[in-house]
């Protein structure tokens, strides 16, 4: 079968690859020449483990081509997957304006049946809004359908959340568009892969419904940490005894600086809007995004209480960028709000991330970006750990002791345990646990 992908962003690209892995020829498409030449060399402009190896081999066995021209695209594929960005407009709401503008050229295009697949995360009425462009733009009688198939892709464990997905949903109208996918996947039926196969309105809101829900488990349980701090106790053992009950799960248990990334602060922010224009308020998923904006808040105080009470002319070492390890995605991270105020409170900023480097530049203005996790403590009054690379989390601990001016250590994702790190000679801090003073003599 032949099917095309618009848009070589992150998801396109690793929906492209891993398609063509299942035996499946695919034209991968873009707007961006310059994206589209390092891709035909099998340069990838993305971090994701396995990612350029999968796209290397799918272009030197023929079954992966890149283009910018969308009437090759069209017109050779019968299965169209839109995977074009749906950024947040000033109001919260999902900018649909590229997948609009992809549907009016795919009807400029159309030579026959196809599936246009929507793998771009849409609010719900999108499918609707897509076939009334093709009927208005496309030859008449148009014949397609139209199918919802939105994406559950975990930076830094994308491939294997590809091939090894938990469930694939899909929305579906028609049996010759749902027969169709299900060839597709055909692959995924030989490891008993759950599908979800549902009308198109109800696998928009699946995939809007899913991430409002971890969102809300990561700012529950960051608003568990705080407690935990003013009570005494500490919430990794609550968080593991919580994930015990199968009914909660371990999953997103993990306190810290709240999150970040390109799907969660934008499809829960897409989510509440749709609600409002509904006429339905999404109480939770409104306080769970007034939660994480003030636990980023919360990380800002803690580390200048760390280094008592203010960081006005201090040098602190920031290791770790990116909102998670094994991406270099820094859209919305953490580091992006909470540098800047320690900037503006009078902090000069010292920085490694082992993959997030080029983006900083580009981010972050007036801080240094170091060679390493101990060319970034050399000097520095403290150190805050913002991103669990594992890199990060075998740091040798008694060198960035004699790096670092003061032993100040700030761990914003539970890293280190709190006794070693005593012993050692730190001031350890870290989220929902009770702070570690050094030992005497240390």
């Amino acid at each position: 079968m032949n099917i095309s992908v618009i848009g070589t962003g992150y998801v396109g690209l690793v929906t492209g690859a891993c398609f063509a892995e299942f035996g499946v020829h695919v034209t991968c498409m873009d707007t961006d020449e310059r994206r589209i030449a390092q891709l035909d060399k099998g340069e990838i402009p993305i971090y994701e483990p396995g990612l350029a190896e999968l796209v290397r081999k799918g272009l030197s066995e023929g079954r992966l081509i890149f283009t910018t021209d969308l009437g090759q695209a069209v017109e050779t594929g019968l299965a169209i997957f839109i995977a074009v960005g749906t950024p947040s407009r000033e109001d919260g709401s999902a900018d649909l304006s590229f997948v609009e503008e992809v549907g009016r050229g795919i009807a400029a295009h159309l030579n026959g049946y196809k599936v246009i697949v929507t793998k771009s995360t849409v609010p719900v009425g999108t499918g609707q809004r897509l076939r009334e462009l093709l009927e208005q733009h496309g030859p008449r009688p148009a014949h397609f359908d139209i199918v919802s198939n939105p994406e559950f892709l975990r930076e830094g464990a994308a491939i294997e959340d590809f091939m090894r997905p938990n469930r694939v949903v899909i929305g579906a109208d028609s049996p010759q568009a749902e027969a169709i996918m299900r060839d597709l996947y055909r692959p995924l039926y030989l490891i008993e892969t759950p599908f979800v196969f549902t009308d198109i309105a109800t696998a928009e809101m699946i995939k809007y419904a899913s991430n409002a829900f971890l969102a809300t488990k990561v700012s529950f349980i960051n608003e568990v940490a705080n407690l935990c701090e003013r009570v005494g106790a500490d919430v990794q053992v609550v968080a593991k005894a919580m994930g015990l009950d199968h009914r909660i799960g371990s999953k997103f248990l993990h306190a810290g600086p709240g999150y970040g990334g390109s799907c969660f602060p934008k499809d829960i922010a897409a989510m509440i809007q749709t609600g409002r224009h509904a006429g339905c308020l999404m109480e939770i998923a409104e306080a769970t995004t007034r939660a994480n904006v003030k636990q980023r808040a919360r990380m800002v105080e803690k580390i200048k209480a760390a280094m008592g009470g203010s960081v006005a002319g201090k040098c602190i070492a920031v290791l770790g960028l990116t909102f998670k390890p094994n991406t270099n995605d820094l859209r919305d991270a953490p580091s992006l709000e909470i540098i800047p105020k320690l900037q503006d409170e009078g902090a000069t900023i010292r920085a490694y991330d082992p993959a997030g480097m080029d983006e900083a530049r580009k981010l972050l203005s007036g801080i240094t970006l170091c060679a390493n996790a101990y060319d970034a403590a050399t000097g520095a009054d403290a150190l805050v750990l913002m991103t669990e690379w594992n890199q990060l989390r075998n740091l040798e601990l008694e060198q960035i002791k004699r790096n670092l001016k003061a032993p100040v250590f700030v761990d914003l994702r539970n890293v280190y345990e709190p006794a070693r790190m005593a012993s050692l000679g730190f001031h350890y801090t870290s989220v929902g646990r009770p702070a570690s003073r050094a030992k005497e003599g240390k």
